[in-house]
């Protein structure tokens, strides 16, 4: 059998143009032999609409496209996701669903049955399950159709959380081949967890598996494509590209196994085709065609505007100096470097007047002065200002510049470094940072060695370091991660890092009182098995360590 994988980057709600998109796809698909084609989970509409859907004639329209494309499909199957109403049964209105369109018509349809609940997922809110996996004859072969998580669950995975084993009650139907439409979104090893699992699945069941992966980003969320098939052996036969849209036909006979195609090489190359598509597609898919941020001279903006360069060209990259009076000469020096290196806009806008002016009049308003707090506060804050200030006069989506473990502790300022409209490195803990700014010099000094080796400081205060207010960042980011991502006890992450239990509690303490910047912090791209945003929803007022 020949199957079609189009892997495709769809645009959330452009029901129209995602159809078009389709199509184009499914004629590439069919012109090149295949039997049938499969496209991603949601296809229609884009993953995922969330309360998009709920907008009176939202589902209507996209039931409307479905009809029209299926017009236009010839007696090669396609497979489409889409929307369908439900039947109520659980109080949800919808189904996350699938259309095997053929001769002009809407064939089958297909329900998804397991409706993920965790980290960015919610399809429970929406979605009424499926509770009946059908076993389809086509062509002398008896297809099983799954929507994503459907092949999550069950003693071929090692999962049970649902209680329903979609993929072995198709087999137990005699299915001999499974396909899967789906959007899977893209972390750290997330690409050979799918893969083991299909491959083992695959050999266990004796039967070839057919994984359609959606890819892009919609705002925080990457999906990273990848899409690939196993034969009946669990051979990976045929791997599609990594964080790019990719059409290929892939037959379980003539396929011979084949490396991964355009994989990258490490896992710095992993997160840079990562954030790079992260931030390309929020900036395309949200209207804006060039970047703005702070340039401070230390390691974090130095590397967004990196990013940013790498991504739009330095044309489209406008990188402000803001010095204070306590910004120091080889920050200066290390901004113009990195200027020099990148070919970028650059514009100094000094606060130093402004700062004078807000000190002065607070100085007389508030009884004793102001406190260090509030001074180093009022910089950022002024700094935040100037830059929202020129994205709305120039039109530049500004770039956040903070990191994972600045974000983590409440080390940034709300309405100042914490301005931006989105946050590429809001994943990346500080010690992750440093690691990915070597990587981009390995070949040529890009970020100037001087913003490198030089010890962090917010320059708020004379002589100030980011040592002064926090534990060293190689001490502290293993603890953020276990706490974070591994959401370990503190008893067990003081036993791990071999540190008393208090100093964990000093750092835990801190998260969480900081948990209210959050709710107010940017869109983070995320790359971990746990980002700041959507999928790690805390309460602000709860018991605190």
């Amino acid at each position: 059998m020949k199957v079609g994988l189009a892997q495709l980057n769809l645009l959330v709600g452009d029901i129209q143009g995602n159809a078009d998109k389709i199509l184009d796809a499914y004629q590439t698909c069919v012109s090149e032999g295949a039997d049938l084609v499969l496209t991603p989970e949601l296809s229609l509409v884009g993953y995922s609409p969330m309360d998009l859907m709920l907008q009176k004639g939202f589902v209507d329209q996209n039931l409307k496209a479905l009809n029209q494309v299926s017009q236009k499909v010839s007696k090669v199957p396609l497979f489409v996701g889409y929307i369908d109403y439900s039947e109520l049964k659980h109080g949800r209105l919808f189904r996350n669903a699938v259309a095997m369109l053929e001769g002009g018509k809407v064939r089958h349809q297909f329900w998804k049955a397991l409706l993920p609940f965790y980290d960015v997922f919610d399809e429970a809110r929406y979605y009424e399950p499926g509770d009946e996996f059908q076993v389809i004859n086509w062509n002398g072969h008896k297809l099983g159709v799954t929507v994503c998580e459907d092949i999550w669950s069950g003693a071929l995975s090692g999962r049970s959380w649902y209680g329903q084993f979609p993929v072995q009650d198709l087999l137990k139907q005699g299915a001999e081949v499974i396909l899967n439409l789906s959007a899977s979104p893209f972390r750290l090893g997330k690409f050979h967890l799918r893969k083991k699992l299909l491959s083992d699945m695959s050999k266990k069941a004796g039967v070839p598996m057919f994984y359609c992966n959606t890819v892009g980003a919609c705002d925080e969320v990457i999906f990273d494509g990848r899409s690939f098939a196993c034969n009946a052996k669990g051979e990976v036969i045929e791997t599609l590209a990594s964080f790019e849209e990719d059409c290929r036909v892939i037959d379980t006979v003539s396929s011979s196994k084949k490396s991964i195609f355009h994989s990258p090489k490490n896992k710095w190359e992993e997160i840079f085709s990562a954030l790079k598509l992260g931030l390309s597609d929020y900036l395309n898919k949200c209207g804006f065609d060039s970047v703005c941020l702070g340039l401070s001279g230390g390691i974090d903006s130095a590397l967004v505007a990196t990013l940013a360069k790498e991504v739009l060209g330095a044309d489209k990259v406008f990188a402000l100096a803001l010095p204070s009076p306590y910004s120091s000469k080889q920050s200066e020096e290390d901004a113009l470097s990195l200027v020099e290196n990148l070919g970028i806009h650059f514009s100094s806008f000094s606060i130093e007047e402004a700062f004078a002016l807000h000190k002065k009049q607070f100085d007389a308003f508030f009884e004793g002065g102001i406190g260090d707090l509030v001074e180093q506060n009022l910089q950022a804050r002024l700094r935040g200002l100037t830059l929202m200030s020129y994205s709305n006069q120039e039109g530049h989506l500004l770039l956040n510049t903070s990191n994972k473990s600045e974000i983590a502790l409440g080390y940034c300022t709300v309405y100042g470094d914490l301005c931006g409209g989105l946050s590429p490195l809001g994943d990346l803990y500080k010690t992750q940072v440093y690691e990915f700014a070597n990587w981009f010099n390995q070949e040529k000094e890009i970020i100037p060695l001087s913003i490198i080796e030089r010890e962090p400081t917010a320059e708020l205060a004379p002589h100030q370091k980011d040592s002064d207010t926090l534990l060293p960042y190689n001490d502290l980011d293993p603890i953020l991660e276990l706490y974070l991502e591994e959401q370990l006890a503190l008893e067990d992450i003081a036993k791990i890092q071999k540190i008393p239990v208090s100093k964990v509690a000093e750092v835990c303490s801190m998260i969480e009182n900081s948990e209210w910047k959050r709710s107010q912090s940017p869109p983070v791209l995320r790359i971990s098995g746990k980002a700041f945003g959507f999928g790690r929803r805390m309460p602000i007022a709860k018991y605190r360590h």
